[in-house]
């Protein structure tokens, strides 16, 4: 029943936005998450970046922190780049005040692109601030304001290759949709890489300590594979 579906917070945007004759400030999330929380057997419930968010979580089963725009490079001790782009730090504070929330609890969270990096950052970790100029070229964000999509390795022995399927693991490589011009530096503490792409860019991370904690660099609510946000469901469906 309807009623027994995990509720699954996920991070919500605080954009300008047109519909109608409007134009005014939303909160908002791509309906890509929304679908996919769905149809992974969970009920979605957006959380706006507002001081106080996390005191929502005790409702809830489960947590997504989402995409979005960079993370504020004085939360991890850099000036920012000539290629950083628009920051939120209302958005980063109260994602960060939800995943150290989470973490605290157990509750079981998925991090996606900003995500992966925001829970880098709050776990002390830093970022690569524009990801072309380390690796060399464009590929994993060739188009704005669309996904392309690359290979990645992911570690045979890690929690991702488990949630992606044993052939996968086997295969050591899937390919997945991305957008992204930042990446992961030095990790945070308590995070282990568990995923790369073939320049060595980190595209996933999960914690040891944590029963379910998942990060990946790319956009699995863009693809047709839903088997994390079904692992997610499942696990926050056993801690609920």
């Amino acid at each position: 029943m309807a009623s027994n579906r995990p509720l699954i917070g996920i991070t919500a945007y605080c954009e300008q936005a047109r519909w109608g004759v409007w134009d005014k400030l939303a909160t908002l999330l791509p309906q890509e998450y929304v679908d996919a929380v769905t149809g992974a057997g969970g009920t979605p419930v957006l959380l706006s970046p507002v001081p106080g968010i996390e005191s929502a979580l005790p409702r809830l089963d489960g947590l997504i922190i989402s995409g979005g725009p960079d993370v504020e490079p004085a939360r991890y001790g850099e000036e920012p780049g000539p290629r950083t782009t628009v920051v939120r730090p209302d958005r980063d504070a109260a994602e960060i005040a939800l995943f150290r929330a989470a973490t605290g609890s157990g509750m079981p969270l998925l991090g996606i692109c900003r995500g992966m990096q925001l829970m880098n950052v709050a776990l002390g970790g830093t970022l690569i601030q524009h990801l072309p100029e380390v690796v060399g070229h464009d590929g994993h964000a060739p188009t704005p304001g669309a996904m392309a999509a690359h290979p990645v390795r992911v570690r045979a022995n890690s929690r991702l290759a488990s949630v992606l399927g044993h052939s996968r693991a086997s295969d050591n490589a899937v390919s997945v949709p991305t957008h992204h011009h930042q990446g992961l530096a030095r990790l945070g503490e308590g995070l282990r890489a568990c995923a790369w792409a073939d320049d060595g860019t980190i595209e996933a991370v999960e914690s040891a300590g944590h029963p379910f904690a998942i990060a990946v660099q790319w956009h699995p609510e863009a693809g047709a594979d839903l088997s994390l946000f079904r692992a997610l469901v499942t696990a926050a469906a056993a801690t609920r």
